[in-house]
């Protein structure tokens, strides 16, 4: 097997490669003097089984291009099967219809992935489960709360005071999962979302008084629900909250507002590359990914179980 990487995330890719003791693919991934992008891969990969690592993180659409023709590249080269390994899937938020006239972006990103040339996907903790549906090919999506796990129980020697919350009802499956990995209580934020980007916390379902409190969500961007939740648990008379984010999203002026807020520390997984401005930050701590999806590539390659990676 091979591995090739995109521009969108190059240290988790290399970092990918040395937990499988294997060089990178040798390809170029560059743009033309007008933005167009261009790859050139310069080994043999007919009949191999190929491992494409990006993630469509911001800039968006560009890093989706990027992957994209790098897809094309490696079925025109006649790669014997291709897995796209999208550490974070972009537009996964967009997974429904909204509204009237709006778009099902999610599956269009699939349709897009599969007529490149996709064989199989490998993710993290998709925003929404149903889109594995969205694929006819093969769809693996790993989760973060086994290395969430054993880095509260290796923070936390005692859990007897702490607490799993989620951010909003729509997490709540994911928070549960985490509660029971630490066998610790679970309390729900009741929040009513007046528009785009603008929340406001409505109640805190669960007594969390003297309580450490664990915020558990997939995805952070402008970090105002999850500050807004760490002020209403920190105001029901919670001693110290920590979140734990899988992909730090982290747009805008989100990192400073999280570096302003009450919550203690900030951990998100390497999914999308740090920003200067997130780095900066000294409540934000990061943990790799290299191990799990090693591993899940491994099981790929070797055909044997992916769901074991999930204990």
């Amino acid at each position: 097997m091979k591995i090739i990487a995109g521009n969108s995330n190059r240290p988790l890719a290399e970092a990918i490669a040395a937990e499988l003791k294997m060089p990178l693919c040798d390809a170029s991934v560059q743009r033309f003097s007008d933005k167009e992008v261009f790859v050139e891969i310069y080994e043999n990969v007919r009949g191999e089984d190929i491992f494409a690592v990006q993630s469509t993180s911001y800039p968006t659409n560009d890093n989706l291009m990027e992957l994209l023709i790098m897809l094309d590249a490696l079925r025109r080269g006649s790669a014997r099967r291709i897995t796209a390994v999208m550490p974070y899937f972009g537009y996964a938020r967009q997974d429904r219809k909204s509204g009237p006239r709006t778009p099902i972006s999610a599956k269009l990103v699939a349709n897009l992935l599969v007529e490149a040339g996709a064989n199989r996907i490998l993710t993290l903790d998709l925003h929404a489960g149903q889109i594995q549906g969205f694929f006819d090919i093969p769809v693996d999506n790993l989760y973060a709360a086994p290395l969430f796990t054993r880095d509260i129980k290796h923070k936390h020697a005692d859990k007897s005071t702490l607490m799993v919350v989620s951010p909003d009802v729509g997490g709540v499956v994911r928070a549960r999962q985490l509660a029971k990995r630490l066998d610790v209580d679970l309390a729900i934020i009741d929040k009513r979302r007046e528009r785009a980007g603008i929340s406001e916390v409505m109640n805190v379902i669960g007594r969390v008084k003297g309580r450490h409190c664990l915020l558990v969500d997939d995805i952070i961007d402008s970090g105002g629900s999850l500050c807004n939740a760490a002020q209403a648990l920190m105001d029901a008379g919670a001693t110290g909250i920590d979140a734990y984010v899988t992909h730090g999203v982290l747009s805008g002026s989100a990192a400073q507002r999280v570096e302003d807020s009450i919550i203690g520390e900030l951990v998100l997984t390497d999914s999308i590359k740090m920003t200067d401005a997130v780095r900066s930050v000294h409540k934000i701590r990061q943990i790799s990914l290299n191990n799990l999806i090693g591993r899940a590539i491994r099981a790929v390659a070797d055909e044997s179980s992916v769901s074991s990676l999930f204990d």
